[in-house]
């Protein structure tokens, strides 16, 4: 499996902006599917966006025109550029990796945002 480490979660301000940041162990294939996840207490983990391929992202409706996910195949590194954050978005941050069917995720990071 892939090893994904997540960073650049942390405590901010609602109307605040963080980057997320998804370092993967190998290179990222073209033909894999990245995503960021998030779980908040008490609920089901939910998808937030996926990217296949440059120019192919989907975005979870309560995010769309705040939050951009991009990847860097050459820095096995996917991002989550977070702005316009809202005291809902409160959550731990999973990233995930998806090829062949196979799933590999990362440990998560916090992702508070005061009111």
């Amino acid at each position: 499996q892939v090893q994904l480490v997540e960073s650049g979660g942390g405590l901010v301000q609602a109307g605040g902006s963080l980057r997320l940041s998804c370092a993967a162990s190998v290179s990222i294939s073209p033909i894999a599917t990245m995503g960021w996840f998030r779980q908040a207490p008490g609920q089901q983990r939910e998808l937030v966006a996926s990217i296949a391929s440059p120019g192919s992202t989907s975005y979870a409706d309560s995010v769309k025109g705040r939050f951009t996910i991009s990847r860097d195949n050459a820095k096995n590194t996917v991002y989550l550029q977070m702005n316009s954050l809202k005291p809902e978005d409160t959550a731990v941050y999973y990233c995930k990796h998806r090829i062949l069917g196979v799933d590999s995720w990362g440990q998560g990071t916090q992702v508070t945002v005061s009111s």
